[in-house]
């Protein structure tokens, strides 16, 4: 089922973010003047551009190399990947810092596939159209994987609103204020917070796929807790297995007796379904949903 997908879905979601990415990149040469000028002043109002950059050197270098490269801080170039500038930093330090940046980038700029930079010319727009290309294929290389969980998890998602509909079931839009503890029962919710408590003790908002609040439920009675789950690979299923289990440990020690089940979909081997198992967790797959009716839906 999962090969199925892939073979006839992946392709087409790869090549419409690559096109959407070859844009991004596009805007990123623009801005540096075809990585002939990466000013801090172009770093600090685009901060979000520092990925496209590392992509565009020879060899391409991953975010930890940069920081060593450069011999800057670890917490500029996390908060540049995520679009933001360090708040505390002061002007004169980052000015200093984004320097360096920029110069390694230039130093590193791949004249393979930016030939102007090696000729001291200004490209084509072919030529800066094929480096985008090569650029944004590097960027969705790197992020394939969750290219593909991401378009995975809307589509496992799509099935389970369709199945629940069927049911009687109606679904609430996130975002109006809606708490997991206070759904009415025949309803459902994708993508809520539920609120817990991290072991040093913080609060933070638990992300949870699908909330699903039982017609059959009680007054006081928990909702049943959902995490979509797919997987190309025997793999990463063993590698991210610990996620689900740390997920459902703090929900327990939050709310005490909690239905947390998990909705499978591609290569789930017994090694990774008898650890879950072991920690109390319960799993139905995708192909056979009429099984949330053992859970009271």
């Amino acid at each position: 089922m999962y090969n199925q997908w892939f073979m006839s879905t992946a392709p087409a979601t790869y090549r419409n973010t690559r096109t959407l990415t070859t844009a991004q990149v596009k805007d990123t040469l623009d801005l540096t003047k075809n990585l002939t000028d990466i000013q801090p002043g172009t770093l600090r109002q685009y901060p979000q551009i520092l990925p496209v950059l590392r992509m565009s050197t020879m060899p391409p270098i991953a975010r930890d190399r940069l920081i060593g490269l450069a011999d800057i801080t670890t917490s500029l170039v996390v908060s540049m990947e995520k679009g933001k500038i360090p708040p505390k930093m002061s002007a004169e330090k980052l000015d200093l810092e984004l320097i360096k940046i920029g110069s390694i980038i230039e130093k590193l700029a791949d004249e393979d596939i930016c030939p102007w930079l090696k000729e001291k010319r200004h490209p084509t727009k072919d030529e800066v159209y094929r480096a985008s290309t090569i650029i944004a294929d590097r960027l969705c290389g790197a992020a394939s994987d969750p290219i593909i969980r991401n378009a995975q998890e809307k589509r496992q998602l799509q099935i389970l609103g369709e199945w629940l509909n069927l049911n009687g079931y109606i679904l609430i839009e996130n975002g109006s204020g809606l708490k997991f503890n206070s759904m009415a029962p025949g309803t459902y919710s994708f993508r809520l917070n539920v609120p817990v408590t991290r072991e040093d003790a913080q609060k933070i908002n638990m992300p949870i796929d699908a909330v699903i609040m039982s017609k059959f439920t009680k007054p006081g009675e928990f909702p049943l807790l959902i995490e979509t789950k797919s997987a190309g690979d025997y793999t990463n299923t063993n590698k991210r297995r610990k996620e689900e289990a740390t997920k459902f440990r703090q929900l327990r020690d939050e709310y005490g007796k909690v239905t947390f089940v998990l909705l499978l979909c591609g290569y789930f081997d017994p090694g990774y379904l008898g650890y879950e198992a072991s920690e109390g967790i319960d799993w139905i797959w995708e192909h056979r949903l009429d099984d949330l009716l053992e859970f009271g839906v």
